[in-house]
């Protein structure tokens, strides 16, 4: 096959030809120019490490609800992601681990790939739920065991203040799995200490949806965010759909993380159907004028896709290129896959084409056109 257009590189954006069967053959700069103007950006797929759900399916559903989630983001531009588990009694919780485990297995025919699982509930703080419904436990060693011998956990979030979170963080990292600390009241002293204890176990310390659910920087409280801002290693998601985090701080984030930063979803179940009633974890939720929230009027996950993500990061002043690397590059280097998240010879060819307003005309996943 061959692609011809604005060609989004790691560092550069040029006019050019991409021609890839199942990975990327080789990248011709300067061909196909004249055609077509720029009305036609290629850009490699989207990573999306946090997705709950879409399209009213959710991954709380099992191997149905996880389908239809992908199916939707995929036609956004997501060509890998994370189905993401919510905060709900620890049997409901594994049955989900286990679907994912299945479509993983078997893959999802003209879909996304599935690289694994989030399982960001239940080890979280009682008191920094978030959205998350009351199901909060302490990450006991038998349940980090039980939940590794799924071998699909790929990112976990945990509040580092939790009895027992120390050495689960350990065995979490001892096992590859990336290591997140989220929906906590964690000081700036117990996060860097947890990011501590994930680096000498060998692994990767992150922080799920900065900003949010973790509280903010004080005169003599720097807190989490504080840690992950200063921290050499940490990585960070955010959500950027303009109302979980102000563009300010996003550009605050982006410029002093760099490519430690990884721009997800947190989409729910009601995302893509308009506004309306939906629910999250249990919970009922309210959509109304593009927002969920909850009863009392918190919100309520997110309804934003990875190609709006893009475009909220271009009008924050971000380059091109650069907002490519916090949809692609980066969350592919996070979960240490190699083989993606950038064009190049050799990777798999997994493509988005954009219209010169950014919206999404084509998805490639392995070199077939799915969307």
């Amino acid at each position: 096959m061959q692609l011809s257009g604005r060609i989004v590189l790691e560092d550069r954006i040029c006019d050019g030809t991409i021609d890839f069967g199942e990975t990327i053959a080789g990248i011709e700069a300067g061909a196909g120019a004249g055609e077509y103007r720029g009305e036609r950006i290629i850009l490699p797929g989207f990573i999306d490490i946090h997705v709950h759900g879409g399209d009213g399916g959710d991954t709380m559903d099992g191997v149905a609800g996880i389908d239809r989630l992908a199916r939707y983001h995929l036609r956004h531009g997501t060509t890998t992601l994370l189905p993401t588990t919510m905060t709900r009694p620890w049997p409901e919780v594994m049955d989900a681990l286990r679907a994912v485990a299945e479509v993983r297995s078997r893959g999802l025919e003209g879909g996304p790939d599935i690289a694994g699982a989030h399982l960001e509930g239940p080890f979280i703080s009682p008191q920094r739920l978030g959205a998350q419904p009351p199901f909060a436990i302490e990450p006991s060693l038998p349940l980090v065991r039980e939940a590794l011998a799924t071998e699909v956990v790929r990112v976990v979030t945990i509040a580092p203040e939790l009895a027992g979170a120390d050495a689960a963080m350990r065995l979490f990292a001892q096992s590859g799995v990336r290591v997140s600390a989220g929906h906590t009241r964690c000081s700036f002293e117990q996060a860097m200490q947890g990011f501590a204890t994930v680096r000498d176990a060998g692994g990767i310390a992150g922080a799920t949806h900065l900003f949010n659910a973790m509280g903010g920087v004080e005169g003599r409280a720097p807190g989490l965010v504080g840690a992950v801002l200063q921290d050499r290693d940490a990585h960070a998601e955010l959500i950027l759909d303009t109302r979980h985090v102000h563009p300010a701080n996003f550009r605050i984030a982006r410029d002093i993380l760099g490519d430690r930063l990884l721009l997800i979803t947190d989409a729910m179940r009601g995302a893509g159907l308009g506004d309306g009633e939906s629910e999250l974890g249990g919970r009922a939720v309210t959509i109304r004028d593009g927002i969920a929230r909850l009863p009392d009027g918190a919100l309520a996950g997110s309804l934003l896709t990875m190609d709006a993500a893009l475009r909220h990061a271009v009008t924050a002043s971000t380059g091109l290129a650069h907002a490519s690397r916090l949809l692609s590059g980066n969350p592919a280097r996070y979960l240490g896959l190699h083989d993606r998240g950038v064009l190049r010879a050799g990777m798999r060819a997994d493509i988005v084409v954009l219209d010169a307003g950014l919206q999404v005309r084509e998805v490639w996943v392995a070199g077939r056109q799915v969307a």
